[in-house]
């Protein structure tokens, strides 16, 4: 298995990264995909990759929460990281209206213009979609094209979300924990996607599934995903591990 999308970097892991990256090899995830979120992150995550190759594979993007008003100078700082060496994706990089739309214009400005940098890198992009699906249609609407591939990390919208999704063509989704959650309405919709569509990520430390809802998240629970996958579509555990394998290989070209 591949968690496609985990934070390992984050504070929460200081005193068990080391154990936590060894529980999920444990459970049989060979790769963690690490989205970036700021210059902050930076550091703590390339340590990884350093330290785990093979199994650690960076990204470089600004995540719409950390956008502000220094935004272009914070883009200009990752676009040195971009220029100097590869990274698997651009990302994590969207629209998040949850919490704040007090910069929900330059939140659109950074995503088109990191959109354009996958685009000119022949990358795939890892979308941060929440309360914002409408925002990023917009955008996707207009920038769409042969050369856009990519995620919606952590998808948690609808049957017709999906259908829209699919219409752009180079986009796959990702799953996590939410899907396990007992009022979660995501399997509804989940089950409308192909599965030659769908990853599997963690997003840890947050978004635990069940039994582990509410405590730190990591990337050894992916299994609890792929299970709940394998109900949905009454497909072997086994089956879904390989085919979200060679999804997110294929995505990520790892």
């Amino acid at each position: 298995m591949i968690d496609t999308h985990t934070h390992l970097y984050s504070s929460q892991f200081d005193e068990d990264r080391d154990e936590a990256i060894q529980r999920a090899l444990d459970a049989g995830v060979q790769q963690l995909l690490l989205p970036n979120v700021d210059h902050r992150s930076i550091n703590g995550m390339l340590a990884l990759e350093v330290k785990y190759p093979g199994v650690c594979f960076p990204m470089m993007g600004l995540h719409p929460c950390s956008v502000n008003e220094d935004w272009e100078a914070a883009l200009s700082e990752l676009k040195k990281w971009i220029d100097q060496r590869p990274f698997i994706a651009i990302g994590e990089i969207g629209i998040d209206l949850y919490w704040d739309k007090t910069f929900q214009t330059q939140q659109e400005q950074a995503f088109i213009t990191q959109i354009n940098w996958a685009k000119e890198r022949n990358l795939p992009i890892v979308i941060h979609a929440r309360d914002s699906f409408p925002e990023i249609y917009s955008v996707l609407d207009a920038h769409n094209d042969e050369r856009l591939r990519g995620v919606f990390h952590c998808f948690s919208g609808t049957e017709a979300d999906v259908q829209k999704i699919l219409n752009y063509g180079g986009f796959s989704f990702g799953i996590g924990g939410v899907i396990t959650y007992k009022k979660s309405n995501l399997p509804d919709a989940v089950k409308h996607i192909p599965l030659n569509k769908l990853v599997l990520e963690t997003d840890s430390p947050y978004l635990a599934p069940s039994p582990f809802r509410g405590k730190r998240n990591e990337s050894a629970y992916i299994t609890h995903v792929a299970s709940k996958i394998s109900d949905i579509f009454e497909v072997s555990e086994q089956e879904i591990d390989r085919i979200t394998t060679e999804n997110a290989r294929n995505l990520f070209s790892i």
